[in-house]
């Protein structure tokens, strides 16, 4: 018996609720860009602890290597994502999402 076995199914669900839960309200509530990245990120990290919980209580071992996938996705996500971030403070000096409704024509 594995020690993710060993952990009753239900504590793994209620950390992923409550990771989820964070990162839904920093998206909401703050106005840093890098700040809400971050709180996307933990999000997805929460999913992906519940499906890799989900995959060890039922035996399967493809649940893992998805979410081994969804990881290599992610890492392409944070390129793209800091590389905007950057030129998003280069061109206004801020990384304040309130900021970027004043760029519209």
């Amino acid at each position: 018996m594995g020690t993710l076995q060993a952990i009753p199914l239900n504590h793994y669900i209620l950390v992923s609720v409550i990771l989820f839960s964070i990162g839904v309200m920093g998206v909401l509530l703050r106005r840093n860009a890098i700040i809400i990245f971050m709180c996307i990120e933990l999000m997805l990290n929460a999913v992906n602890l519940l499906m890799v919980a989900f995959s060890a209580h039922h035996g399967d071992g493809s649940g893992q290597v998805f979410v081994f996938f969804i990881m290599a996705v992610a890492a392409a996500e944070v390129a793209v994502g800091l590389s905007i971030l950057i030129m998003m403070h280069r061109n206004t000096n801020t990384t304040d999402v309130g900021f970027l409704n004043k760029l519209k024509f």
